[in-house]
């Protein structure tokens, strides 16, 4: 025996953090990584009440592990009375990135730092839901608010630890209500703005850019507010000064969590309950299509948790919706133009509402 010190000597992080969590509460001096858990558990919970108050129907929970440390919590409802498909879900994984999402990593994100190794260890938690609606005239949501970090290879407990905070919500109508789209922007700002004056203008931007369909020449829906690589340097080179960095992120990850149920709620309760008719409905089915084209080959959460190892795929592909259709050279495609449109189109309110939609859709518009 030399007395050295091996890697079994040592607890991992997931031991330290499961020794912490069952010995103390967390609070301000709790590593991050436990403070983002405690956060997105908490909000899992207030949103699912509110959704299954809206709804009338509960959500079905799935509780799971991982073999290497974390796990999540996977909150479903299906075939509801307000909304078809709805997912809010908390994952919370400790794991190793393989070589190939390392290298994911680095093209995907300017704050990365890594090193020329076959794995990596990383923390990663965030909660993501995705809300879609029966009704047409209601309009899908989605939310992710994450944190990750990456341990040096050589020293996981006490070496320089990479992380950043990333996430945002944007809201995807099937048809156009703008009093809509400016409540749930509005909302947001307010929330960004009690931070900084600008980050709504910069990630309202980022998000126009980020959900964008290139093969469709289109975005998703109408926006929101998108970030991602928030860490030190990013305080550095915005008007935001701070002595603790994660602190002041934590800080606008935080509001933003909270300001998405009054962005929402209203929204949806206003048009819940409005008539549509067959056609209408067929075209929210063309839209959601567009929705699953996006998540399947552009988003690259997504991209990495495929790549993942032991990635859970129910939980990934929650997002995607319970129906949605595909039409060979459909309206949707953008062919329902004023230019092209027949006599009889121009003058059909539906016509007219689905190429107002679909203008905005091509040109984001500056709602607040």
């Amino acid at each position: 025996m030399t007395g050295e010190v091996t890697e079994f000597d040592s607890p991992s992080i997931v031991e330290i953090d499961e020794n912490l969590k069952r010995q103390s509460t967390i609070n301000e001096t709790s590593p991050m990584r436990l403070r983002m858990e405690k956060l997105i558990k908490n909000h899992q919970q207030k949103i699912v009440e509110e959704i299954s108050r809206i709804d009338g129907k509960q959500f079905q929970t799935d509780t799971w592990t991982r073999p290497n440390g974390g796990g999540g919590i996977s909150c479903v409802l299906q075939d509801g009375n307000v909304f078809e498909k709805a997912g809010v879900n908390v994952s919370v994984v400790y794991g190793e990135l393989p070589r190939a999402a390392i290298e994911k990593m680095r093209a995907d994100h300017k704050s990365f730092v890594g090193t020329d190794v076959e794995s990596l260890s990383f923390f990663a938690a965030g909660l993501s839901l995705v809300l879609h609606p029966r009704n047409p005239m209601a309009p899908t949501v989605h939310l992710n608010y994450r944190y990750f970090e990456t341990s040096d290879p050589k020293d996981p407990i006490n070496g320089d630890k990479n992380w950043w905070f990333g996430g945002g919500t944007d809201l995807t109508p099937s048809y156009l209500f703008p009093e809509d789209v400016k409540h749930f922007h509005q909302t947001i700002k307010n929330a960004c703005d009690r931070h900084d004056a600008t980050y709504y203008p910069r990630f309202k931007k980022w998000c126009d850019e980020y959900f964008y369909i290139p093969h469709r020449g289109e975005c998703r829906g109408v926006g929101g507010i998108f970030f991602d690589d928030l860490d030190a340097s990013f305080l550095e080179s915005s008007s935001t000064s701070s002595q603790n960095p994660q602190e002041t992120l934590f800080s606008f990850v935080s509001d933003g969590l909270a300001s998405f149920l009054p962005s929402y709620v209203p929204i949806v309760e206003r048009r819940k309950d409005m008539p549509f008719t067959p056609a209408q409905k067929n075209w929210q089915q063309l839209r959601r299509g567009r929705y699953v084209e996006f998540n399947l080959v552009y988003d690259r959460g997504t991209s990495f948790g495929l790549r993942t190892p032991n990635a859970r795929i129910e939980s990934i592909l929650m997002s995607l919706p319970r129906t949605a259709s595909w039409a060979y050279m459909d309206p949707v495609s953008g062919t329902r133009t004023e230019a092209n449109a027949t006599e009889e189109e121009k003058n059909d309110e539906e016509s007219v509402k689905e190429r107002e939609m679909l203008d905005v859709l091509k040109h984001p518009r500056q709602w607040v």
